[in-house]
């Protein structure tokens, strides 16, 4: 990591606000699970026509991947690194949530506050017209408006998520402090009484509680993004009205600000070919038959977790299916510094490794997860409801099977599962959220017994999201949305 002085952009970015052109900055936190759906969506806006440009700001070491995110833009997105200051304790060289523990996570927050002096810097020499931004930057806003810059929170996460978790309401509790387990165990004031989340079980509000506690002397998550609501002039948001309405109703109720909303933000087709190891290995068996299960870069399964995650998958013998048990394909990843190899042989149960020869695999690390989402032997995919991950399940056709870890990741699967109609949630214990073997024997077994597109609710949201005409005109309407805002 380099001094904090401005950095020069990657290609050149003229003034915006001309003859209807639109000039957007885009910064979003240093996590690639904010970064993809940032750059998801600058490619959406480069598709709607001419006069929409993007500057796309992030740490100097992910401009590479920030820069091959954005191919295809036609040259109307570019990208401008920052350089970030030594923070004690961050390791040297980590400049994205993917290289560093959940500590060094919060100490990320640290040096990308010292990026300030470099963002007002290039927002002066660039004066775009709105610059999109995450929750952990609230000074954004202190920098932009000086210079006559819209600034707008951008939301990845699900409306579901931000209403239950950030609403005001959550700071209007009586007594002093945060809210307790209890409280968070209840849906705040005014909440969607047609929500099935009027309460949640006591192991989801306990993680929900992550949010209100502050490291290293840091505003808490909460008071972040609650600066960042309060200064800024519009909430965008990676949603649409058909999806979440009654949310996106009342987030702008409690907040008092636009709600501009980008649609899902529908991934585009993987480019290349499924490298051949899989292609392979999954072409050996029935169209619709192979269980994949994979959990993202930055979701970890406890060990228990994953052992009965694996001995649930080894008892997949569906009688209405089939007379053997299906086939599948686990992926687990671990936190990082640790030996994925050895820990994978920690958690594996003894013997399944041979009792599963043929037909299932075990695998640690990085897999082309659209590509194989789509293959034809592909029917159903376990995973932890990250939102981008559950889009993409449902656009390939596969069966869903949620199994939520952590945050935002258990009202992703409500929305769906329970008011979407789309997957099947593996029962989990109210206490702790536990869940066995047979649990996910269980849920794989209902998804399967729905059909081959998981059912009618299913097909008619695959049908949504992939109907290029409704997807293209969320993107119009948004862009629409921020010229307005420039004025």
């Amino acid at each position: 990591m380099g001094s904090a002085g401005a950095a020069p952009v990657a290609t050149a970015a003229g003034g915006g606000g001309g003859d209807g052109d639109l000039h957007v900055v885009m910064f979003p936190f240093l996590a690639f699970g904010h970064i993809s759906p940032f750059a998801q969506l600058a490619r959406k806006m480069a598709g709607v026509g001419a006069g929409v440009r993007v500057t796309f700001l992030s740490a100097a070491a992910n401009v590479p991947r920030v820069e091959a995110m954005l191919g295809g833009t036609g040259g109307t997105s570019t990208v401008a690194a920052l350089e970030l200051p030594r923070v004690p304790g961050l390791p040297e060289g980590a400049e994205s949530t993917a290289e560093v523990s959940a500590d060094g996570a919060e100490l990320l927050k640290l040096a990308v506050d010292g990026t300030r002096p470099q963002v007002e810097a290039l927002l002066a020499r660039l004066h775009p017209d709105v610059v999109l931004f995450d929750f952990a930057t609230p000074w954004v806003v202190d920098v932009a408006r000086p210079l006559g810059v819209k600034a707008a929170l951008f939301s990845v996460f699900a409306a579901v998520s931000g209403a239950y978790v950030m609403a005001p309401a959550r700071r209007r509790l009586p007594g002093p402090g945060r809210p307790t387990v209890d409280d968070l165990a209840s849906a705040p004031e005014g909440f969607p009484p047609s929500s099935p989340l009027a309460t949640v079980p006591a192991y989801q509000a306990a993680d929900f509680s992550y949010v209100f506690e502050s490291f290293h002397g840091m505003p808490c998550v909460y008071d972040r993004v609650a600066a960042c609501h309060n200064a800024c002039d519009a909430l965008v948001i990676k949603t649409c009205a058909e999806m979440e309405g009654p949310y996106i109703d009342y987030i702008a109720a409690e907040h008092g600000k636009p709600v501009l909303v980008t649609g899902p933000i529908v991934p585009e087709p993987p480019r290349g070919e499924l490298e051949e190891r899989w292609a392979t290995w999954l072409s050996s068996f029935p169209d619709n038959s192979v269980v994949f299960a994979s959990f993202g870069s930055e979701t970890f399964l406890l060990h228990a977790a994953a052992t009965e995650l694996l001995l649930g998958l080894e008892a997949t013998a569906l009688p209405f299916l089939a007379a053997t048990a299906l086939p599948f394909l686990a992926v687990l990843n671990f936190p990082k510094g640790t030996d994925a190899e050895a820990e994978l042989r920690k958690l594996t149960p003894p013997g399944l490794e041979e009792r599963v020869k043929g037909r299932g695999i075990l695998h640690t690390g990085w897999v082309q997860q659209q590509h194989i989402l789509r293959h034809r032997s592909v029917g159903c995919f376990v995973n932890h409801s990250g939102l981008s991950s559950v889009v993409e399940g449902l656009v390939a056709g596969c069966r869903l099977v949620l199994l939520p870890m952590k945050g935002d990741q258990y009202l992703n699967a409500a929305l769906f599962a329970r008011e979407l109609r789309v997957g099947t949630e593996v029962a989990r214990r109210a206490r702790d959220g536990w869940f066995g073997r047979e649990d996910v024997r269980d849920a794989l077994a209902a998804a399967f017994a729905g059909g081959e597109d998981g059912g009618g609710e299913e097909k008619k949201w695959r049908e949504f999201l992939m109907d290029d005409a409704v997807q293209r005109r969320f993107v119009r309407e948004f862009v629409a949305e921020l010229r307005r805002l420039k004025g």
